[in-house]
């Protein structure tokens, strides 16, 4: 027997507003930084454009995803295609990372022998990236939390604003000491602060794709909180799971007294444990399995 409740939406769709603006404030810059840079022969800036180019593409695919993800559910996808966010959060998570190591490459290469720089122009295209990331940051500081996407792009966005504050650094020593190798420390360090980031996105992604706790949920937690329901023995076989952000699962087998299963009140069981669930814990989306207290032997294998 089951109870269920469904969530209405993923929260990277609520946030679409959000992520449209980004993505126009984010390519408007990437155009700016991209000339600059080309103009002005800053491999920082270059490396700037490039990581906030691999941001506006993770951003679109998050806008995509979002999409899919709200189209209803079918007999062949029981979920819908609400995962598509997730793995557009991958995508954007392996492009951070390849970036990553182009840009280290690069700077590494130029170390022996940096290019001169136009520091005037290359101070005043970092200054302007460094005011779009910021107003980028602040768009999407209200969804962060909600969203594994908006959480990526906000973390990418803070990344942008401290290598847009790189970039202005290297352009002041430059333009005051002419010591040309600040834009290769400033894109290597650019190159540093991706990885981390891409690291922490993908670790995400991966414990959602298999399917781990979701991060915050004590399992003991709900378990004794399941064994406090009226009627409630024990419970096993008990699983908690994301299928996308915003979005949490459990099921679990729920041992209850005879007199619940002879009085014909299970429904008032699932619907104590739904409660309980939803209150304590915000899971909207629970399955259960009622049993009487004979027939756990009866099952094949099973987890605690």
């Amino acid at each position: 027997m089951s109870g269920h409740a469904h969530a209405h939406g993923t929260a990277t769709g609520q946030h679409r507003g959000r992520l449209l603006l980004v993505l126009a404030l984010t390519l408007g810059v990437v155009g700016v930084q991209v000339v600059g840079g080309l103009v002005s022969g800053s491999l920082a800036l270059l490396a700037d454009a490039g990581h906030m180019l691999t941001d506006a593409t993770g951003v679109a695919v998050a806008l995509v995803a979002s999409t899919l993800a709200a189209r209803p559910a079918t007999k062949a996808r029981t979920y819908g295609l609400q995962r598509a966010e997730i793995l557009a959060a991958l995508a954007n998570g392996l492009l951070l990372a390849g970036l990553a190591v182009w840009v280290i490459v690069q700077a590494v290469g130029r170390w022996e022998d940096p290019p001169e720089v136009a520091s005037g122009l290359m101070l005043v295209v970092a200054v302007v990236g460094a005011a779009a990331n910021l107003v980028s940051l602040l768009v999407l500081r209200g969804g962060q939390r909600e969203s594994l996407n908006l959480r990526g792009a906000y973390l990418e966005v803070l990344g942008d604003l401290v290598g847009s504050v790189a970039v202005v650094v290297a352009g002041v020593v430059i333009a005051t000491t002419g010591y040309a190798r600040a834009d290769v420390i400033a894109s290597f360090a650019i190159g540093l602060l991706i990885l981390p980031r891409a690291w922490s996105l993908l670790r995400e992604v991966v414990d959602v794709l298999l399917e781990a706790t979701p991060r915050g949920l004590d399992l003991d937690e709900v378990r004794d909180h399941i064994r406090e329901v009226p009627g409630v023995l024990d419970v096993h076989d008990l699983h908690a799971w994301t299928i996308t952000s915003g979005a949490t699962a459990l099921s679990a087998h729920v041992v209850v007294d005879d007199a619940c299963i002879d009085r014909r009140r299970p429904g008032d069981v699932l619907d104590a444990l739904d409660a309980c669930l939803q209150t304590h814990f915000a899971m909207e989306h629970c399955t259960f399995q009622l049993e009487p207290a004979g027939h756990r032997p009866h099952e094949g294998a099973h987890h605690d």
